[in-house]
């Protein structure tokens, strides 16, 4: 009888760690890989934007001295190149964003005064041309996003927090003010755009992470809460929605899905939350596998998301690295 007890206690045991170990890989889904470092300084709070397959970075702070150079990224390659400095005073804070084929910056702190004046990047001559200021207060800590041929700008803090935007439009080189974001006014939030929407995530106001989501339609000009990114609800869909709300994380988009990174609430956080726009449900990935860090800069290039720069306390990041959503956790990369 003794014998039979230990191989029944063997038995359960070997099913716990089994349920274990499928517990471990159905949370450990999507792999991050470590790829060149950027070559100019390691820098937080910097901008960037896709165009034609390429990324482009510059502006942040290293710590000691704000910055105003821009680097290329070759994702196919994996090597970087500096291109033409930022020609405003050098910045942190700023906004980045494409529209068509041209690169826009603008807003930010250049360590004395807030900013509101905004330049024009062409990829293809790798000349700045300064363009109409934003219409807004000067500030820092905004968001953007670009839907079809014109770029939004709101939000931020100009020693007070905002919720007012206005969208650019390059055919015509003027800004316009356009409906306000619902809800609270916010610094340092995070924002995408798909499917011809945008939307803003959390941010910070009256010493509260925001617990919100924000979709704009340019079609009806209109704001649209949807749910909550917090245990709302007595439903089992937002049970683990405790770590999305964030300021300063960084997001990007793979095959219809949004991915939202870093940042800090209170600490810095790596963990790494998937957004399906179709079904407004979250869910959580492989958390980042570089040193946890804030104000880095995201952005993706076909089939693949890139987290580069950041800090973390008075450390500051040139690292970049990739994750793939779909491939299998891999320890050793």
């Amino acid at each position: 009888m003794k014998i039979n007890y230990l191989y029944y206690f063997l038995f359960l045991l070997s099913i716990s760690f089994t349920a274990c170990d499928s517990d471990d890989e159905e949370e450990l889904y999507g792999n991050w890989s470590e790829l060149y470092d950027l070559d100019g300084n390691p820098r937080s709070d910097a901008v960037s934007f896709v165009i034609n397959g390429k990324a482009y970075l510059g502006t942040g702070y290293d710590g000691d001295d704000r910055l105003n150079d821009f680097w290329e990224y070759n994702a196919e390659k994996n090597y970087w190149t500096q291109k033409a400095d930022f020609p405003g005073p050098a910045r942190n804070g700023a906004v980045g964003l494409a529209i068509g084929n041209k690169g826009y910056v603008g807003t930010g702190y250049d360590g004395d005064n807030k900013m509101k004046d905004f330049y024009e990047y062409d990829p293809t001559s790798n000349t700045w041309t300064q363009i109409a200021d934003f219409p807004g207060s000067a500030r820092y800590g905004s968001v953007s996003f670009t839907i079809d041929d014109k770029g939004y700008v709101g939000c931020g803090y100009d020693d007070n927090n905002l919720k007012d935007f206005y969208y650019y439009a390059p055919s015509t080189g003027t800004w316009t003010k356009t409906l306000s974001i619902g809800g609270s006014k916010r610094r340092d939030a995070q924002s995408f755009s798909i499917n011809g929407k945008g939307y803003v995530i959390s941010g910070l106001d009256n010493g509260t992470y925001l617990g919100d989501l924000w979709e704009f339609d340019p079609t009806k000009e209109e704001w649209t809460e949807k749910r909550k990114i917090t245990n709302y609800t007595d439903e089992d869909f937002d049970d683990n929605y405790s770590t999305i709300s964030r300021i300063n994380g960084v997001t990007f988009i793979i095959n219809g899905k949004v991915y939202l990174a870093c940042g800090s609430r209170g600490s810095i956080v790596n963990n790494v939350w998937e957004y399906d726009p179709t079904t407004d449900l979250w869910e959580e990935k492989t958390a980042f596998e570089g040193s946890s860090r804030t104000e880095a800069v995201g952005f993706n290039i076909g089939s693949k998301g890139f987290v580069t720069t950041g800090r973390s306390s008075s450390y500051y990041f040139d690292d970049i690295w990739s994750f793939d959503p779909n491939a299998e956790y891999d320890s050793t990369n």
